[in-house]
């Protein structure tokens, strides 16, 4: 049996609920209305409760037991130390692209960690098999109705995807989306493409496969994102994976683009895009901003440097002085992948007068990538690119590259440590308005 552990608060927020009762960081909630919350989900629901009795254990180890009375849509302002108070749903599939298996020994454990949770699917968009669920989790998903969730599905073909992930529960995917529909509730699809496995007749079938559950109301497949597979220098030599090349990318986006446009004809929707890597890869122009619709991808990276691009020209005419009284020179470090799209970027901060700002975008000798993400960069790649060179007054560095609420890079190299080693100072900047202010202040 899984234990539930006092959800450990790490936040108060001012003027809130728990703020005037007198909760602290470090209190821990044990239990709601004699209820103990396996996590955020079961929290925000046992909250949504106009009357709360709370049994609360101090920093101390001190029980408290203390009531609220409040309107049924009213947060209480707290933040806990993770989202999850019962411990993660494990992963045992043996998917030869996983990430987690493509990286150096040695790192922070939680980078070693393969989850395959729905609550995170649910809470955060992360992507889960549908292979490690137990029966009482599919229960609890129906009775909350917790939708969507976002599902790697790789493959419809049984033998395929079975094959992609080492898992003979793998081949249930068909019968599982059936399962949604049934129920009216939603998934947004991923489908990783390896070269030689599971692309052309393979991609076709599946994307038609998927696409037949959008239908109706509520259709049980919502969006369907096309990644191209990332390796690095670290995966397992024995697997059978090969990279995706510039001829392969083409042919890629030539087949779900010419299936987009007959989804888009029968059903008023692309229902699959492709990930902005395939553009990159293949050297080709990104779609236009009007071809994403209402970015359902967007965290997928479909269509994520149009709309940064879109957000940046909306505030540039807002937020973007004319000059600055203090001259700065600045680098913006950023992944190769985009360097061609975020030049004209850098040429609306340039005509700021007073202001300097000198695009890096580096691959990643880290991972042994020729062609990076930004989000993939690491410390190492910092200093091994920049060490030694003219880099203005600071670092101007996307937080995506950074563990979330903390300045850790993906190779454990602290922020700290890469400004003391480059002797600058880093800005990291999350966002448009982030970058603009940090540029301009």
């Amino acid at each position: 049996m899984t234990t539930i552990n006092p959800a450990k608060i790490t936040k108060v927020l001012p003027e809130s609920i728990a703020a005037e009762i007198g909760f602290e960081a470090g209190d821990a909630i044990v239990a709601i209305n004699g209820v103990k919350p396996r996590d955020l989900i079961d929290y925000q629901f046992l909250c949504a409760d106009e009357i709360l009795e709370l049994e609360v254990l101090d920093t101390t180890g001190k029980t408290h037991h203390i009531e609220i009375e409040k309107d049924d849509d009213d947060d209480l302002g707290l933040e806990f130390a993770t989202a999850l108070f019962d411990g993660l749903i494990q992963c045992n599939n043996r998917c030869p692209f996983c990430f987690i298996d493509q990286q150096p020994p040695g790192k922070r454990s939680s980078l070693y960690f393969k989850d395959d949770d729905y609550r995170l699917s649910f809470l955060y968009g992360s992507y889960l098999t549908l292979t490690n669920l137990p029966e009482k989790e599919w229960q609890r998903i129906e009775q909350m109705r917790l939708s969507p969730l976002y599902v790697s599905v790789h493959a419809t073909e049984p033998e395929v995807r079975i094959r992609l992930l080492k898992n003979h529960r793998a081949g249930q995917i068909l019968q599982q989306l059936k399962w949604f529909q049934e129920r009216r509730l939603q998934i947004h699809a991923q489908v990783v493409v390896c070269p030689g496995i599971n692309d052309g007749e393979h991609l076709e079938r599946t994307l038609r496969d998927l696409t037949s559950f959008h239908r109706g109301e509520i259709p049980a497949v919502a969006s369907i994102a096309v990644v191209p597979v990332g390796l690095t220098r670290f995966r397992p030599q024995d697997d059978e994976l090969i990279p995706v090349t510039r001829e392969k990318a083409q042919e890629v986006i030539s087949q779900v683009k010419l299936l987009s446009q007959e989804f888009r004809q029968k059903l008023g929707t692309n229902v699959a895009w492709l990930a902005d890597e395939w553009f990159l890869i293949a050297g080709e122009e990104l779609p236009s901003e009007a071809e994403y619709g209402e970015y359902p991808q967007i965290d997928n990276g479909v269509g994520s440097i149009r709309l940064f691009i879109k957000q940046f020209t909306s505030m540039a005419q807002e937020l973007l002085p004319p000059k600055i009284s203090t001259q700065r020179k600045l680098t913006w470090v950023v992944g190769n992948a985009v360097e061609q799209a975020f030049q004209p970027l850098v040429k609306q901060l340039n005509v700021v007068a007073g202001l300097t700002v000198n695009m890096r975008a580096l691959c990643s000798d880290y991972w042994g990538q020729n062609i990076s993400v930004t989000g993939l960069l690491t410390g190492h790649d910092l200093l091994f690119h920049l060490k030694g060179q003219d880099l203005g007054e600071g670092i101007l560095l996307p937080s995506v590259m950074l563990k979330h609420g903390e300045l850790i890079f993906l190779d454990d190299m602290t922020v700290e440590e890469v400004s003391r080693q480059l002797n600058i100072s880093i800005f990291p900047v999350a966002g448009v308005e982030d970058l603009i202010n940090t540029c301009c202040q």
